[in-house]
């Protein structure tokens, strides 16, 4: 036997009635406990067993006594069983024109609060919001109310309702003058019951309700709720404005005599001659996602097209994570052959632009005035004619501010945004055009300035001192455009269907292309392009 097994039959041997009596004593404790957790869990069930027949008894009577019980209720799913002879009112046309008259209305349940024999919801549509009342009477039961007062926020309901004026305004909905009187109410769609944000966190203004604990919405809880954050106010006027943005574009151009064009976005050559280009597998070879439509653009101006644009996405491959670069946004482009000076394309862009400002101005107070609540800045100012300066004066007014730069320096983010300053003190514009940019700092196809080859027919154009739109007279000449692809050391052969649509007589010609995300996003005075890209792409973010 060893030492261990020794010492452990010892000690089995010394303590045997200490261990046993200790075991007898604690089994008795435990069956005490035992019995009295049984009697408990037994006067507990039966306690439950009595509530739940109660309450069983209670609602069987209650929906005896339930006069509004086909008033209420959750809808049978919408699967296109019947086409109801129903016309369903705006949220937005609830005016006191409408008062005492009996409406429906589709809409979601923005907030709930029960007060008595009473329930109050605010229903949204949009942008656009009003106030409804349930009250227990001879139309709503208890049982309605309880019910109204239950529907989770965000589920879509149908309602009919008497149409109220107020006394006292509404201040917290958009429809001020009225309210609605329930008569009906029936659950569409419901929500779930716990959001991954709460709407009214979402639209509340950065640095509002910190010393209460409210919470504010970070930017990637937005992002990974998107479709939830769209429907805030807020997300609701910036989209709408945006295509806003996107109509005028259109109708201005129309109305100029330009024609709208579709462009490929697959190519064989990177457009811009740079290496920030996407590589998508092309059956046996590659291909490139297009960085921006210019090629095209140019080959429709060589086949006579005289004016056109397009407006489509355009991909960049830049690992750039500021508040103002996406890998993918919206190109609004424009190209037009001119007669004799590219003026007269700077001309027909800063025209454009300016009709689109005053569209905005006109069109869309609701909208900026929405969004200015959450995110308030300046109105945005233009002149008529569109300020335009050279190159080198911009140079001499940072000079003049303390800044050490080239004359063929390019202008880095706080220079522009420092220039965008001095020109707003000294001219109070929003918006300018910068004209003769070095030639060193622009792609192949820019036109070299005729009198100064340091120079050239480039220009960009500025919102609040960032960069919206770089554009140029182009290289229309092939023997020109040759010699300047080999000066930037672009493969002649990957641009030589480019090349070769100059070789057949061209037009001269010139055009830009604008970000439509970066105009919205400035023209707004918002701090961030991914708030005006519905689905934002950056180097970090794929999804949703």
């Amino acid at each position: 036997m060893s030492w261990n097994s020794l010492n452990k039959h010892w000690e089995e041997l010394s303590f045997p009635s200490f261990t046993a009596g200790a075991t007898e004593e604690e089994q008795q404790a435990q069956s005490k406990k035992a019995l009295k957790k049984q009697q408990k869990e037994a006067e507990k069930a039966a306690k439950k067993a009595e509530k739940q027949a109660k309450m069983a008894s209670e609602q069987q009577s209650a929906e005896e006594d339930d006069f509004a019980k086909d008033r209420y209720g959750v809808s049978a799913m919408v699967q296109s069983q019947q086409k109801l002879d129903r016309e369903l009112v705006r949220v937005q046309d609830l005016t006191p024109e409408k008062a005492d008259q009996l409406i429906w209305l589709r809409a979601r349940v923005h907030t709930s609060r029960a007060k008595g024999k009473q329930c109050f919801l605010v229903l949204r549509q949009q942008q656009f919001n009003v106030q409804a009342l349930v009250a227990v009477g001879d139309r709503a039961s208890k049982q309605m109310v309880k019910f109204a007062a239950n529907i989770t926020k965000e589920s879509i309901v149908d309602v009919e309702a008497i149409v109220r004026k107020v006394e006292q305004k509404i201040e917290s909905c958009s429809q001020q003058d009225v309210e609605l009187h329930v008569e009906r109410i029936f659950v569409i769609s419901q929500a779930e019951p716990r959001l991954p944000l709460q709407l009214e966190d979402a639209v509340r203004p950065d640095g509002e309700g910190e010393e209460e604990g409210r919470a504010t919405v970070n930017q990637d809880t937005r992002l990974d709720n998107r479709v939830i954050d769209l429907r805030t106010t807020t997300s609701q006027a910036v989209f709408r404005l945006q295509s806003g943005v996107c109509q005028l574009f259109r109708d201005t151009l129309t109305k100029k005599g330009f024609v709208e064009i579709q462009t490929p976005k697959i190519i064989s050559a990177a457009s811009e001659g740079g290496a920030n280009v996407f590589t998508v597998s092309y059956f046996k070879t590659s291909a490139f996602l297009a960085q921006s439509p210019q090629l095209y653009k140019q080959m429709c101006i060589c086949a006579d097209f005289d004016k056109v644009f397009c407006v489509g996405p355009v991909f960049r491959a830049e690992d750039s994570n500021t508040h103002r670069h996406l890998t993918e946004f919206v190109g609004l482009d424009i190209e037009m052959a001119f007669n004799y000076h590219y003026h007269e394309v700077i001309d027909s862009i800063t025209d454009t632009m300016v009709q689109i400002f005053k569209g905005l101005r006109d069109n869309f107070q609701t909208e900026i005035q929405t969004v200015n609540k959450q995110f308030p800045s300046e109105p945005f100012k233009f002149l008529e004619p569109t300020l335009r300066l050279e190159y080198t004066e911009a140079v001499a007014m940072l000079r003049e501010a303390g800044v050490e730069m080239g004359d063929e320096d390019d202008l880095s983010t706080p220079n522009e945004k420092l220039l965008g300053r001095l020109v707003k003190e000294k001219y109070d514009t929003d918006f300018y055009v910068l004209d003769k940019y070095p030639l060193a700092v622009r792609p192949f196809y820019t036109m070299p300035d005729p009198s100064n080859p340091k120079y050239s027919n480039s220009y960009d154009m500025f919102m609040r001192g960032e960069e919206i739109l770089s554009g140029a007279q182009r290289v229309h000449d092939a023997q020109l455009l040759t010699e300047r692809a080999i000066h930037h050391q672009i493969d002649l052969e990957k641009i030589k269907a480019y090349i070769d649509s100059f070789r057949y007589g061209a037009p001269p010609h010139g055009g830009g292309g604008i970000g439509l995300e970066r105009v919205c996003m400035l023209y707004l005075g918002l701090h961030n392009v991914r708030q005006t890209s519905m689905f934002p792409r950056d180097p970090k973010r794929l999804t949703p």
